[in-house]
């Protein structure tokens, strides 16, 4: 769990969500419509982007797990501050682990591609033109700096 082993007693019904906020203090991830539409509980499953509203703590077992905690204040979440790209913050953080994945992923994403990877979040309160610029923003600085290191 970001970077620590952290060995936690579960029920089998145990939501992974459930289980972040609730056993291990880790209140990032939002519970919002707790049936995988909304994204707000997006966290990262071995690399992979997750709504863990929709897996239970025990398929978690053996997994690398990282929630927005676990990212130390990224380029990306930067980026969002930068460019506005939140109103309440509700849904912040599950946008950020969504983009934060994507940029893992496809680090030269066109449009297209970083706009159906953000479909899988809502935000209620603002557009998405700033998040989209906070990621577009997020995927050059991380080409610059992977440019750079390799310049080097």
């Amino acid at each position: 769990m970001n970077g620590e082993i952290r060995p936690i007693i579960v029920r089998n019904a145990d939501t992974l969500l459930y289980i972040l906020r609730e056993k291990l203090g880790l209140t990032g991830a939002k519970p919002g419509c707790l049936n995988g539409d909304c994204g707000a509980c997006t966290i990262h499953v071995d690399g992979a982007p997750m709504k863990s509203c929709l897996m239970l703590a025990v398929e978690a077992e053996g997994c690398t797990i990282t929630t927005v905690e676990g990212l130390n204040y990224t380029a990306l979440q930067a980026q969002f501050v930068d460019k506005f790209a939140f109103q309440c913050g509700y849904c912040t953080p599950g946008f950020i682990m969504n983009a934060d994945a994507l940029i893992a992923k496809h680090p030269d994403a066109e449009d297209k591609v970083i706009t159906e990877w953000l479909d899988s979040n809502i935000c209620r309160c603002t557009g998405y033109k700033e998040i989209e610029e906070a990621v577009k923003t997020a995927m050059a600085i991380a080409r610059s700096a992977s440019n750079a290191s390799q310049s080097l």
